[in-house]
């Protein structure tokens, strides 16, 4: 059985680098062979810039660009929309309330507003889905 789950860039971009990767981005890469990853609306861009820094400091090249995000374009990730009006309030205040970037927020609240778990490697957003009971994906087993 398919399952949902919210994923952050911080667990995606594990996958890119060896030294950032771990059983956990591992896993749940793993779960893509059966399940759905959610992203919100910035995802695509966070995950450009990311590479764009990368690449610009020789952490990557050119072509290992176009390879992770020729990967990445064939996993089942599924970009949520998202008015500018919510990202301007209700996302900022959420980024106020717990202490997040504008970015990290954007995925505690889809995971919020869905239901569903999230998947993240970032310490604060960890702390942040506590409080906000949001459970982490995948669920222990």
């Amino acid at each position: 059985m398919s399952r949902l789950f919210v994923i952050d860039n911080s667990v995606v971009m594990a996958w890119c680098f060896e030294e950032e990767g771990s059983r956990y981005s591992e896993t749940v890469l793993d779960c893509l062979e059966k399940d759905t990853a959610l992203v919100p609306a910035i995802w695509p861009l966070e995950l450009g810039n990311a590479l764009l820094v990368a690449e610009r400091r020789k952490r990557l090249d050119y072509a290992s660009v176009v390879r992770f995000l020729d990967l990445i374009g064939i996993l089942p990730i599924r970009v949520e929309p998202e008015t500018p009006e919510r990202m301007r309030k209700e996302i900022f205040s959420l980024a106020r309330d717990q202490r997040l970037s504008t970015y990290d927020a954007s995925y505690l609240d889809l995971a919020m507003r869905t239901g569903l778990p999230m998947a993240t490697q970032d310490h604060l957003l960890c702390k942040a889905a506590q409080k906000c009971k949001v459970s982490l994906f995948p669920p222990h087993r």
